[in-house]
């Protein structure tokens, strides 16, 4: 679905219970994550989702954290100091 009435996709970073990975990381997918990138080691994944998703993913059980992933644009080296 695309055009103005579709809903506003966002990028998420989430620091999950490593210990129970796996399972925390299903739980997110059925509330309809996205997942893009996995490091089960560190409890942490990323992925899309839509943006009213967001407090659905913060609320499954073994979620510590959700934060909405950004850019930040730096000037060239070469640019004088703002």
């Amino acid at each position: 679905m695309s055009g103005p009435d579709a809903p506003r996709t966002v990028g998420v970073i989430l620091a999950v219970d490593p210990d129970r990975f796996a399972h925390v990381v299903g739980a997110l997918r059925r509330t309809g994550l996205r997942v893009t990138s996995e490091q089960p080691l560190l409890g942490s994944l990323s992925g899309t989702v839509a943006e009213e998703r967001v407090p659905a993913l913060e609320a499954v059980d073994g979620v510590l954290s959700v934060d909405l992933d950004g850019s930040v644009s730096l000037p060239p080296p070469d640019a004088p100091v703002q």
